[in-house]
């Protein structure tokens, strides 16, 4: 059994608590936040132990979860590394590339686990068609929400953008090769809503739109190849696809996308699970630091897009 904690539980670190809390292979050691009110609250909730500071930890756990904002990733994720912990660490990976790069060295010379929590890896309709996406010609993603309760230290594009770019790395396997991005701030002073066009050597484009002002939530992905469409609904579980033989004669009755309604999982625990089962196995996981450093590189050529333009 692993020892655990959670680093940060506000709105999501409370979550990440409840899913440590109930695996057969955890043992909760504790949880951290700097309103010491607010972890005695979600420990006795998971029945654990409330810790002032992250480095009361060291020598009582083997793997945590770091959900605290993103300007401290760095700072706290690193001691831990040290020590030799097991980190799950909350996307974006870190607020710069030069504190992302220095913590997959890190992780890698001490081998081990750093996971980045881009958790629409882990959504049933992905893993359900994750093979069968093979050399897209279009990618469309949206993804809209309403303005968070929780507070955000990050624009949309590190706070809900990034998401996408992950799942169009996973898919396309490469770094695009010329972007493109427009944004407006509408709530904050940071940019609320942007949309954004990659281009990538083999000559696939990705379309994504990230969104915190709006009345409802969506998450949907729409994937273009030779012969196959889908249409993949993150938040209701459900997809369409429509598989055709290439370049062969079609009939109208051919054109009917098939409509497939999944059973919808609990992402966060099985991210975690996956987590868990990483470090017990010596196995890769399936969203590494260099998946979480390549998709911050591409927030940031967006990021200074916005700046320049």
């Amino acid at each position: 059994m692993l020892r655990t904690a959670v680093i940060g539980v506000g709105y999501l670190g409370r979550f990440h608590a409840q899913k440590y809390a109930q695996l057969a292979n955890s043992e909760l050691v504790g949880v951290v936040d700097s309103d010491y009110t607010r972890a005695t609250v979600v420990a006795k909730e998971t029945g654990t132990r409330a810790f002032k500071n992250h480095e009361d930890l060291l020598g009582k756990v083997d793997a945590v979860s770091i959900v605290v904002p993103t300007v401290h990733h760095h700072q706290i994720t690193r001691p831990l590394l040290e020590a030799g912990i097991h980190v799950l660490l909350e996307k974006p990976i870190a607020s710069t590339l030069a504190e992302a790069e220095d913590l997959e060295k890190l992780a890698s010379q001490q081998q081990l686990v750093l996971q980045i929590g881009h958790v629409q890896r882990y959504n049933v309709v992905f893993k359900e068609f994750r093979e069968s996406i093979q050399q897209p010609k279009f990618i469309e993603n949206l993804r809209i929400a309403p303005f968070p309760k929780r507070g955000t230290d990050v624009d949309v594009i590190l706070d809900l953008m990034i998401h996408d770019i992950d799942l169009v790395l996973a898919v396309t396997g490469e770094l695009p090769i010329k972007v493109d991005c427009t944004g407006v701030s509408i709530l904050t002073p940071l940019t609320d809503l942007a949309h954004a066009r990659l281009v990538f050597p083999d000559g696939c484009v990705a379309s994504l739109t990230a969104s915190r002002v709006s009345d409802k939530a969506e998450r949907k992905m729409r994937i273009f190849q030779n012969g196959l469409y889908l249409s993949l609904d993150f938040g209701t579980g459900q997809a369409r696809k429509l598989q055709v033989n290439f370049l062969s004669e079609l009939s109208p009755e051919d054109l009917q996308p098939e409509t497939l309604q999944l059973e919808r999982g609990d992402d966060l625990l099985a991210e975690i699970a996956d987590f868990l089962e990483c470090i017990e196995q010596d196995n890769s996981p399936q969203v590494s630091a260099k998946d979480g450093r390549r998709a911050l590189q591409v927030a940031w050529q967006l990021k200074d897009l916005l700046v320049t333009n």
